[in-house]
């Protein structure tokens, strides 16, 4: 099986626009935008999906969402609102097997797409 696209990405094998990096996690921009702002945030240690966490993943888990705070700041979108989407499992959306997450923002007035 080769290697997912977001390793090959975390590892500098492939290009995309970088907008903020840690150790422990990273943000690009989305080659198909869905919203104005729309960022994944993947951790860098490859996790399938969330059906694939387990005890150990917790603190990862933990400072992924603390991470999407800082890009969201940084994109001058935290303080008008966002949207954080997960896509679990082929069925939900989800096409790279890389755990990621979705930061959608950047609307000019508030979206009819509510959960």
């Amino acid at each position: 099986m080769s290697e997912c696209l977001f390793c090959k990405i975390i590892k500098g094998e492939i290009t995309a626009k970088i907008i903020y990096q840690d150790r422990e996690n990273i943000a690009i921009y989305d080659i198909k935008p869905k919203s104005p702002v729309h960022v994944l945030v993947m951790p860098k240690k490859h996790i399938t999906s969330l059906q694939e966490i387990d005890e150990s993943d917790v603190e990862i888990l933990g400072k992924v969402l603390v991470f999407v705070q800082k890009v969201a700041s940084k994109l001058g979108i935290a303080q008008k609102g966002y949207k954080v989407v997960i896509n679990n499992g082929a069925g939900s959306g989800q096409e790279i097997f890389h755990l990621h997450l979705h930061i959608l923002g950047g609307w000019q007035k508030s979206t009819n797409w509510q959960v």
